[in-house]
């Protein structure tokens, strides 16, 4: 960077810093949320906005933090009016299908309306009889220009109901009313009303400072279930901790978890500053449902760190008004992916041989998946918009064409773990890497909660490698080669030094092919590039007559007798009617599987057994830092 960038970035944060403490000494936003209809999924919401200016833009959000397509809050949104200070209503006009625009107001900007949610998740909102649970941009407008300015809401108590609130908003003398210092830290702090059970426990870092992790869960299980989740959690909690060596500074000096365990609920795990959505459609009336659970847990956790403060700077600030696209979600989620698997081997919470093949058969999936040819892991993150949760009508060919970033992620955050503990013997690992990222890019922290002062960019991420590791050429080769190329790495050189070997899955014929499983002679999938079948102009639909001029039954059947790099006719039917006659070759199966040495009838060397324990060992039960 040139001197005069740099101070001119200097500047600009200066002039940031001072715009918010500016906007903190005005009138906050103050909001107002009340359920008078809990069986028909509805609130009814008031927003208070002062100091307006002559026409107010009042928005629903179109995006979520965690998430990064384009969700539309507004359609839910009903029965709006607009008052000025003294209670006269003011006209409304609509400019698109996510603003209200209100003016001639005599400076105060009072808009009511209801909003309809029957759908829990970390990204919308659903409200029943037996919680309302807020997830904030589907639950209350904003208005531009406001972004700076504190926040004021009250959550009204239902008749008839004894409701909690759990929220990592801040709280006032008021039980029922709490404040976010700006608006990207109000949109970024889901809410829970519910009579749910509580828990919480004590971390602390190393300079003794003392923070509390809470555990809000709205389920239907007995109090047994709701203690064995939380013990858990505080094992999953205490790991991630020994990972960094020190936890964040929660803002509140509170780090919550908001849980949905009911069977009429929904799944989902969404990262926030101080607080996680974790929720399944599951009882803990189950006691395999509170274990089942804690993957999640974990997961979402690690984003204390990495997202919510060591954050992309194609992150910084959310973008409420669009699609968020980032080309360093295979860091922000798939190393939280890799490591919320890792942690729970760690805690003890899942057996060691298990967490380690469920990792290297993950990464593996990767390697020979036909989407490499078409994108790397950082454009897989790019096209994020288009596969989070997006909503869609039209087909697509992402079965082919697409790896999840989370998978993707996981499988570089393998590669480099393996790495940097073969290159050092054992010196450095990941856990190392994580830290310097937290080091200089997240401990900094911003001018206020929920802003980030030195958020990193892909050359960041790389500069890191190579600091960790001391060797420039090694970071500049991985992430020329494996995160902005396609290349795989080579998993059965790095797992063998766990004693994990890497084989084919099957020597048998293959074509590519994945038939229905209700009619095994119909094509059930898209076929993939690269394939047998799609060399053969076989496609998703079409029904297989004969193979080597026998009638087909099954594809087990027609290839049993036969090996690849044969070739044989083959007919089949389109959907249209058309029959087609063409010649297929059959090729060698790609997929491959992770295995202990021992599984094999191999022994595993004293090596190998010191480099597992080394990898997925506790580090809480040392008393140090990971990797250390």
């Amino acid at each position: 960077m040139r001197q005069t960038e740099r101070v001119s970035g200097l500047a600009a944060a200066v002039l940031l810093t001072f715009s918010y403490a500016a906007a903190a000494q005005q009138q906050p936003t103050q909001y107002r949320i009340a359920f008078p209809a809990l069986a028909h999924h509805v609130a009814e919401v008031e927003a208070i906005f002062p100091s307006a200016p002559p026409t107010l833009e009042a928005r629903m959000s179109r995006s979520s933090p965690g998430r990064y397509a384009i969700h539309e809050f507004s359609k839910n949104v009903f029965d709006v009016h607009a008052f000025d200070g003294k209670g006269k209503e003011l006209p409304i006009t609509r400019p698109n299908p996510y603003q209200w625009n209100v003016s001639g107001h005599d400076g105060t900007v009072r808009i009511t309306y209801k909003i309809f949610g029957h759908h829990v998740d970390g990204t919308y909102l659903g409200i029943d009889s037996s919680h309302a649970h807020m997830n904030i941009p589907a639950t209350f407008m904003f208005a531009r220009g406001f972004d700076a300015r504190p926040i004021r809401v009250t959550f009204v108590q239902p008749k008839g109901t004894n409701w909690k609130i759990a929220t990592q908003l801040f709280p006032t003398s008021d039980p029922s009313t709490f404040t976010a210092p700006n608006f990207q830290y109000f949109m970024d702090s889901p809410t829970e009303m519910s009579d749910f059970g509580v828990r919480s426990f004590k971390v602390k870092n190393p300079d003794g400072k003392e923070f509390t992790v809470v555990t809000a869960v709205h389920h239907d299980g007995p109090d047994s279930a709701l203690d064995e989740y939380v013990a858990g959690a505080e094992r999953i909690v205490r790991e991630h901790g020994a990972i960094y060596g020190e936890f964040p500074e929660f803002d509140t000096g509170t780090y919550t978890f908001l849980g949905d365990y009911v069977p009429w609920g929904g799944g989902d795990g969404m990262e926030h500053r101080n607080s996680t959505v974790v929720a399944s459609p599951t009882s803990f009336k189950n006691p395999q449902a509170v274990r089942g659970a804690l993957g999640t847990v974990s997961h979402e956790f690690f984003h204390t760190w990495n997202v919510e403060r060591i954050r992309p700077k194609t992150l910084e600030p959310f973008d409420f008004e669009e699609a968020n696209m980032s080309g360093e979600l295979w860091l922000a989620e798939g190393f939280t992916q890799y490591y919320g698997g890792l942690v729970l081997g760690r805690a003890g919470l899942r057996p060691a041989d298990q967490t380690l093949l469920g990792l290297a058969n993950s990464a593996l999936g990767v390697a020979t998946h036909p989407a490499r040819q078409f994108r790397s892991a950082v454009q897989m993150s790019q096209h994020a918009p288009f596969s989070d949760a997006a909503r869609s009508v039209d087909e697509t060919n992402f079965s082919y064409a697409f790896i999840s970033y989370y998978t993707y992620g996981s499988a570089l955050a393998l590669a480099m773990d393996l790495e940097l503990r073969t290159r050092s013997n054992g010196k450095v690992s990941l856990d190392d890497y994580m830290r310097a990222m937290w080091i200089a890019h997240g401990k900094p922290g911003g001018s206020q909660p929920g802003l980030v002062a030195k958020p990193y960019t892909l050359r960041d991420a790389r500069d890191r490698l190579a600091e960790v590791s001391g060797d420039r050429r090694f970071a500049d080769d991985f992430f020329d080669r494996f995160v902005e190329g396609r290349e795989a790495p080579d998993y059965a050189k790095l797992l063998a030094p766990a004693g994990i070997i890497v084989r084919k899955l099957t020597a048998a014929a293959w074509t590519g092919l994945q038939m229905d499983r209700q009619d095994a002679t119909r094509v059930g999938s898209l076929v993939a590039f690269g394939t047998p079948a799609f060399a053969a102009g076989i496609d998703e639909g079409d029904v297989l007559t004969s193979i080597n001029g026998i009638a087909f039954t099954t594809l087990p059947a027609a290839l049993k007798d036969h090996k690849p790099g044969e070739q044989l006719p083959i007919e089949f039917r389109r959907p249209s009617g058309e029959v087609v006659k063409a010649t297929i070759t059959l090729g060698h199966d790609p997929a491959l599987q992770a295995a202990t040495i021992e599984s094999t009838g191999g022994t595993l060397t004293p090596a190998q057994r010191a480099f597992r324990d080394a990898w997925v060992g506790s580090k809480v039960e040392s008393g140090q830092p990971a990797g250390k």
